[in-house]
């Protein structure tokens, strides 16, 4: 009895010692981490305070998202850093004019003025001498007023500037948004091997997946497809659906067999020919089924069709 009695009493004295070591164990190792953190420079210290616009984009349109709405708050943030940064440019040049006038506290100064201020000054004091009296001393003024002073930094002239400058902005945000409103009547043909030509009226602002699928409910055998299988294809370029008509027309881009600003239909009718002038004429964009195009990309006119690139530049107008 007396030895398993002993035997208890050491087996309880070696678990306390061994949670007491495992304690001290825990304890320490925190220690150390604390330390690693305190050691370790911080992830924020050289990350500017004001996100970026890519970043404030992200985190503004988190999850699925309209592309619409997606190109809305790209550009109010655009806006935004604008005229963030146009602010910015007036501080800085607000200070550099302190500090400016700090520095340099010279004045424009004339030998012919000194010279009759000081003749006016020497007969003021002969003059208060002789009557007794103190003679008191001229100011002297060493501006000239009829300097052009137009090149120096003026806080109500660059005022003037940015108000006019952001009202000339919001004039031609204007005028585009009256451009985008404006209808244009596109010619296409849906083409299944054999072109079923129809037309369908846009806003010039309208993207090329609102302008198919207003096609699409021109043709019974559509209604079933869905917009992200059909394609536009327009002067043999293969057309993404977030541009729109609108971009095209601004920036006046050329496709491979003709212009992509015109939506009609005409031929360049010439009495004369001259190769040094530029033929004018607009083919019907064409629409057809993604699958349609997987099936038959290696056969002529699919064949030709790329891509759309608006960086490139696809030279003059071919149809070989």
């Amino acid at each position: 009895m007396a030895s398993s009695k002993a035997e208890g009493n050491r087996e309880e004295l070696l678990t306390k010692q061994r949670n007491q070591m495992r304690e001290e164990f825990e304890r320490q190792k925190q220690t150390l981490i604390q330390e690693t953190e305190k050691a370790r420079p911080s992830a924020n210290r050289f990350v500017g305070q004001n996100d970026s616009m890519e970043d404030s984009l992200k985190h503004s349109t988190v999850g699925l998202v309209r592309l619409e709405d997606f190109q809305q708050r790209r550009k109010e943030l655009e806006e935004a850093k604008a005229r963030e940064a146009a602010r910015t440019n007036e501080l800085k040049e607000e200070k550099k004019v302190k500090k400016r006038k700090k520095a340099n506290k010279a004045t424009l100064s004339f030998a012919l003025d000194d010279d009759d201020e000081g003749e006016e000054s020497a007969s003021a004091s002969v003059g208060g001498e002789a009557n007794g009296e103190r003679p008191v001393k001229k100011a002297k003024s060493r501006k000239n007023p009829e300097v052009d002073t137009s090149f120096l930094p003026d806080r109500e002239r660059e005022e003037a500037e940015r108000r006019e400058r952001e009202s000339l902005r919001q004039e031609w945000l204007r005028k585009q948004e009256e451009l985008k409103n404006e209808e244009v009547e596109i010619v296409y043909s849906y083409w299944d091997g054999s072109g079923h030509r129809k037309s369908v009226t846009c806003k010039k602002g309208d993207s090329i997946s609102t302008f198919l699928e207003k096609c699409r409910q021109q043709f019974p055998e559509l209604r079933g497809i869905g917009v992200d299988n059909l394609m536009y294809i327009k002067e043999d370029l293969i057309i993404p659906h977030h541009h729109t008509f609108y971009d095209f027309i601004v920036n006046k881009a050329r496709g491979k067999s003709g212009p992509l600003f015109n939506f009609d239909v005409h031929d360049d009718v010439r009495l004369l020919a001259d190769a040094t002038v530029e033929k004018d004429e607009s083919h019907a964009g064409k629409v057809v089924e993604r699958s349609w195009y997987q099936r038959n990309k290696h056969i002529f006119p699919a064949s030709r069709w790329e891509v759309y690139d608006p960086d490139k530049n696809y030279g003059k107008y071919t149809i070989a």
